[in-house]
């Protein structure tokens, strides 16, 4: 992230919001960025002072950063420059408020991407089936041959050439393998969650083992703002849960170095080596298992729209649903009706004979 001459005034202004706010370290993580990004350019063109900064200087920003991003992200650049603007004329820092008129631009609303029902069983079906065959590639791209019981790639390679030669080999297989399905059991785990309960990514990886309560099947989710909420899941993701825990989770975690072990003691999920799993691996299991299914490529939000979607569809309130997706609006949850419709116009149109 490039350094402006106003980081000092965004340091300020991130405290203040963690100080009287009460808002996640995500989110104050991302208004830092926008922020830092849209000073950083103002600096480029000769900017010195916020007093130079004018409301056509910010909507010239935001008319740029809309060709890129989505409607939900500029909303938050919106709302972090009216904030910062608005905190720098209260405290002194400029004699007006080019924010305080600013509003989001217009960007064409585009209806939640999900996978049909069948689709979704389709997706599960086969994590399921790579947890009993080792056949779902690793973080670092080794797979199980099917039915051979070793891994192909590099570590197969490495094995073949000194096979026969000393018991090494054998030994590096056996531990490779049992990484390769500890890695098969955690990311069943993580689809079966990730479709059962429509929690976020960022949820997703910051749970830990104690807000699991499989006497009741609920987990206990940290949401946006630090806001709790507790969700349901079924049958099948207790038992994908349970598989991780009791054998995939310890082989990954003895792979950890003591410190990295001290940071993950508690987390539910983990990486390749060991630590809390982030975000970007979680992203890319649900993208590698979506090929690997032959269903259409989909991200961890798909499969949080496809639940809420197939809620409604199966006769849920609209509350009940927004309630589980941790949504402050009703209105961001009646998205989902619309999927609904829209999948029910073009089922009608497939199978009605007068359509």
């Amino acid at each position: 992230m490039s350094s402006t001459q106003f980081d000092g005034d965004i340091d300020s202004f991130v405290s203040y919001l963690k100080s009287n706010r009460g808002l996640s370290a995500n989110t104050l993580k991302a208004y830092r960025a926008d922020l830092t990004a849209c000073l950083h350019l103002f600096e480029l063109r000769g900017v010195t002072d916020l007093n130079e900064i004018t409301l056509d200087d910010l909507r010239s920003w935001m008319a740029v950063e809309s060709r890129d991003h989505a409607r939900s992200s500029m909303a938050r650049k919106t709302v972090a420059m009216r904030g910062f603007f608005a905190w720098a004329y209260e405290h002194g820092l400029t004699t007006t408020d080019p924010a305080a008129t600013l509003m989001t631009p217009s960007i064409p609303s585009t209806l939640p991407a999900v996978l049909t029902e069948s689709q979704a069983e389709q997706l599960l079906d086969v994590a399921e089936h790579a947890v009993a065959t080792n056949q779902y590639k690793d973080d670092g791209g080794a797979a199980a041959a099917p039915g051979s019981g070793k891994a192909v790639g590099k570590t197969a390679d490495k094995s073949a050439d000194t096979v026969n030669r000393s018991e090494a080999p054998a030994r590096a297989d056996k531990r490779d393998n049992a990484r390769v399905t500890a890695e098969s059991q955690r990311n069943a785990a993580i689809l079966e969650l990730l479709y059962a309960t429509g929690i976020r990514v960022a949820e997703l990886v910051s749970m830990d083992i104690a807000d699991i309560d499989f006497s009741n099947r609920t987990i206990k989710v940290t949401g946006k703002g630090n806001k709790q909420r507790v969700v349901p899941f079924g049958l099948p993701a207790q038992r994908a849960l349970e598989t991780w825990l009791e054998q995939g989770r310890p082989v990954l975690a003895r792979t950890a170095t003591d410190a990295v072990k001290s940071r993950a003691a508690n987390a539910l999920f983990l990486g390749a080596r060991g630590g809390r799993i982030d975000q970007r691996i979680a992203r890319d299991i649900v993208h590698r298992a979506a090929r690997e299914a032959g269903v259409p490529d989909i991200s961890p939000h798909a499969l949080r729209h496809s639940a809420a979607t197939h809620m409604l569809d199966g006769g849920a309130d609209l509350r009940e649903v927004q309630e589980m997706l941790g949504h402050s609006s009703l209105k961001t949850t009646q998205r989902y009706t619309h999927v609904s419709i829209e999948q029910l116009k073009n089922r009608y149109g497939q199978a009605f004979p007068r359509a």
